[in-house]
């Protein structure tokens, strides 16, 4: 395990942390302030759990994965977040239990989307509020896997 720790530390330090940075900026700018305000009974939302970072980020990739056709959110925010995503499966060395998600992986830049990616301002917007909170969940697991494995 060794030798796969320091490698994925690696990859995490050179690529997938600036990729990780970018997303959360960009979950800064899609603000929803429904977000804030309301706490969603449904919200599916996956826990960094002790001992099993590796399992707790392979979760939340291909939890993430499941928002790349979800039109009311902006479309280079989702593009961004199944990028985030599948790198963090290539650098985990991990695959989703459902192939359909690891799909997303090989079409993420080269789907057609004619959608404006505009949300609606009337109402809140669950799906952009679930996304953020994974985005964050994904950002905390992976800066305390680095910690463990840097000791």
């Amino acid at each position: 395990m060794g030798n796969k720790t320091t490698e994925i530390r690696v990859k995490y330090e050179n690529i997938l942390s600036h990729d990780i940075n970018e997303l959360v900026n960009m979950s800064a700018e899609n603000y929803d302030s429904c977000c804030r305000k309301r706490k969603y009974e449904n919200i599916k939302v996956f826990f960094c759990n002790d001992t099993e970072e590796i399992e707790s980020l392979q979760s939340m990739a291909c939890n993430m994965l499941r928002f790349f056709y979800k039109q009311r959110i902006n479309k280079a925010f989702r593009q961004k977040a199944a990028f985030v995503s599948c790198g963090t499966l290539q650098v985990l060395q991990c695959k989703c239990e459902r192939r359909k998600k690891e799909k997303v992986c090989s079409d993420v830049f080269s789907l057609e989307d004619t959608e404006t990616g505009e949300q609606s301002k009337k109402k809140c917007n669950q799906e952009v509020c679930e996304l953020k909170e994974n985005i964050s969940s994904l950002r905390s697991c992976w800066n305390k896997f680095e910690k463990i494995i840097s000791r």
